[in-house]
């Protein structure tokens, strides 16, 4: 009896198993996403891909790579690279196919089903991540191999397994473990609640007016978009909607100053208005959790933590930079301010400089002391001529490589576009993706990222994508944007040159995938393209007459170049200190109510400056909360200062040309995180960072 029994439930499970393998294959080749794409370098299927394949993909492939790691805990084989680091590198290939895919379209494309599943498999993905990082087996493997034995890459990604290995915590005891996972999961739900939380914030705090009176200064253009979004929200009226910073564009140009304070208000307050967009509780949990987290690896605070694998390493130095340039930009800040009440007053104004009407005021004082009005130059910076004629141009001027639009490749929304990306010989390196407009479902902000990451071993070309927020054009006007935009579309655009130019063996260590103190560096160098004097006379065209930028703009755009830097810095620099300050805490006791904490720590550094908010208020501060860069704003600043020792490097020897771009080339973009990046920007131009760069360009000293 026992015997039957026995063999009827082996048939049993047999029968089950060729069903669920059965049913594993049926989605294998069903799935759009478990299928490496047969478009040109394996870019995206977005026709045949649908919200409801995610979830069957997702499953599908957290089942195989937990299988491939299981196999490499569990090899009875000596630990080589081979088989313990390379197999880690090379696994999960349908997991991170459609994961790319998913978070590229929560970024810039969402619904509320995706943000149904975003939410839904955070801890899962939490989960898994932990199953592999906190391994003890594969960690003792990767410990067991011998350094000295590996060179090259090789020896690199081992290092760099090594480090996020004991990052993560796998050498904790299995029962810190245990609680290092409840952690991480509630880190990565709450992660994305605020994310979700912030969306709705930002839809909710757009600001709707009556009386088209009460936009005077806004362009026709402006208004009439403004009149289409009131009515895409079944309002009537004019509805403007909101950037994830505290600033808002239309404050520079309009006129009426209850309008103006009506928007800054918004803007600032969206996410601390007790309902469904308020973000504080969401985020003074994960605060009191990463320290938690922190102090279970044996670190002081969140940021001790964070910083080990970072250019600079420790908290301590990276408030030893911010410091040293706050104190400079915040006497600046005060002198800009000092000008513009005075402009206030000498036009009877009656009242005291406002955070909301900087931008207003400080371009009469810009016009008055460089003679340049912002609406003087806004015309000739078209959105598409800046990028093929001042983008693709300086592209080709700087590396030699060129742009062919491609109609036949899917895109994820009809606004974006799609181009090719040529070498100077012609040969075809890439394929390049362009979303421009902003939308309600999509972040704020402007950023990079890869669909498919570089990789010789792997034989991956790069498919990468810039995602914008500018203005979409309406009933026949233009998408004007102001030379900030100008400068934001080139910077975006050199984080796509350094992954275009990455040239490493493995994903891990290709192109952007460098410390978050070191990834704007490359981009902030491109940033410099945008005055080139050949690529500005390119691209510059009035939208209307079709002519070139005169010289004379150009001079005034160039002596104004400094002009409110310390409010730019100062506003920055409060970002920063404020994240550094959030995960620096080092006793959950001096935690306190986010509004107050924020306020308190301002203080104590010196940046809580009335007419200067941060730029990033705690409760919508995206980066730090739902963006990666918790204990990392600083990285801006870390990075703008190496930005600015090669300008002065390049400007030292002949300025951006061929030959200097192509060492730059050859030292930054080309190397991903395949070698040690202090010495890489050494020998690019013979020196460590220094700070006095900084500080001169930015027009502090």
């Amino acid at each position: 009896m026992k015997t039957i029994i026995k063999s009827a439930f082996i048939v049993f499970v047999s029968v089950q198993i060729q069903t669920i393998c059965a049913q594993d294959k049926s989605i294998k080749m069903t799935n759009p996403l478990l299928q490496k794409s047969t478009l040109q370098y394996q870019s995206p299927i977005f026709d045949k891909i649908k919200d409801s394949d995610f979830k069957p993909a997702f499953e599908y492939g957290l089942k195989v790579h937990d299988s491939e790691i299981d196999k490499i805990a569990n090899n009875k084989a000596k630990a080589t690279f081979q088989n313990t680091v390379l197999a880690i590198e090379t696994s999960g290939v349908d997991l991170g196919r459609a994961t790319g895919i998913f978070y590229n379209l929560t970024g810039a494309n969402t619904n509320p089903t995706l943000q149904k599943i975003e939410e839904e498999y955070a801890s899962i993905f939490s989960a898994h991540n932990d199953k592999i990082y906190l391994n003890s087996k594969i960690y003792n493997r990767i410990k067991a191999l011998d350094l000295k034995s590996l060179k090259g890459e090789d020896k690199k990604l081992t290092e760099y397994y090594l480090q996020q290995f004991e990052l993560a915590g796998a050498n904790l005891s299995d029962s810190d473990k245990e609680i290092m996972k409840k952690i991480n999961e509630e880190l990565a739900t709450l992660s994305t609640t605020f994310s979700n939380k912030l969306l709705v914030a930002r839809k909710n705090g757009a600001v709707l007016f009556a009386d088209e009176k009460e936009l005077a200064g806004l362009s026709a253009g402006e208004i009439a978009a403004a009149k289409d979004k009131a009515k895409e929200a079944g309002k009537s009226g004019y509805m403007l909607g909101l950037l994830n910073t505290t600033q808002q564009p239309p404050l520079q140009n309009m006129t009426n100053r209850a309008s103006r304070e009506k928007l800054f208000k918004s803007a600032f307050t969206r996410s601390e208005k007790n309902d469904e967009g308020d973000t504080r509780a969401t985020l003074e949990k994960m605060a009191k959790l990463r320290l938690q987290k922190a102090q279970l690896m044996g670190k002081k605070s969140f940021a001790e933590w964070r910083l080990q694998d970072q250019m600079a390493q420790k908290p301590a130095a990276a408030m030893d930079l911010l410091a040293k340039i706050a104190k400079p930009a915040v006497e600046r800040a005060k002198i800009e301010a000092k000008d513009i009440q005075d402009l206030i007053d000498a036009q009877k104004g009656g009242f005291k400089l406002e955070p909301w009407d900087w931008n207003f005021y400080s371009e009469q004082v810009r016009k008055a002391k460089y003679d340049l009005d912002e609406s003087q130059i806004k015309p000739y910076f078209e959105v598409n001529t800046v990028l093929e004629k001042g983008v693709f141009f300086a592209a080709k001027k700087m590396y030699g490589i060129t742009f062919k639009v491609r109609k036949d490749l899917p895109v994820y929304n009809p606004d974006v576009v799609v181009y090719e990306v040529f070498d100077e010989a012609g040969k075809s390196i890439a394929i390049y993706y362009l979303d421009f407009y902003t939308r309600d479902n999509k972040n704020g902000g402007a950023w990079m990222s890869n669909f498919v990451n570089q990789s010789h071993y792997l034989k991956q070309k790069p498919v990468i994508v810039n995602v914008y927020n500018f203005a979409k054009p309406v009933a026949g006007n233009p998408s004007l944007i102001s030379f900030d935009d100008v400068t934001t579309m080139f910077h975006e655009f050199g984080h796509t040159l350094h992954g275009l130019f990455a040239n490493q063996q493995y994903v891990t260590l290709s192109g952007t995938s460098v410390p978050r103190d070191y990834v704007e560096f490359p981009s902030q160098i491109n940033e410099h393209a945008a005055l080139d004097p050949e690529v500005l006379k390119n691209y510059a065209i009035h939208y209307q007459t079709k002519e070139v930028i005169p010289q004379s703009l150009i001079d005034k755009i160039k002596k104004a170049e400094t002009f409110n830097k310390g409010y730019d810095v100062t506003e920055l620099l409060a970002a920063a200190t404020l994240d550094m300050a959030w995960h620096s805490v080092e006793n959950e006791a001096d935690f306190k109510p986010t509004l107050e904490f924020e306020k308190s720590a301002l203080q104590k550094y010196g940046l809580l400056v009335n007419e200067v908010p941060t730029r990033y208020h705690s409760p919508y501060f995206a980066h730090i909360w739902s963006g990666g860069y918790s204990s990392g704003y600083y990285a801006y600043t870390w990075s703008k200062t190496l930005d600015y020792n090669v300008y002065d490097w390049m400007n030292a020897n002949g300025g951006m040309t061929r030959e200097n771009c192509d060492r730059f080339r050859k030292y930054i973009l080309s190397v991903g995180n395949s070698v040690d990046l202090n010495k890489a920007f050494k020998d690019l131009i013979g020196h460590d960072m220094q700070i006095e760069p900084y500080l001169k360009n930015a027009g502090l000293k």
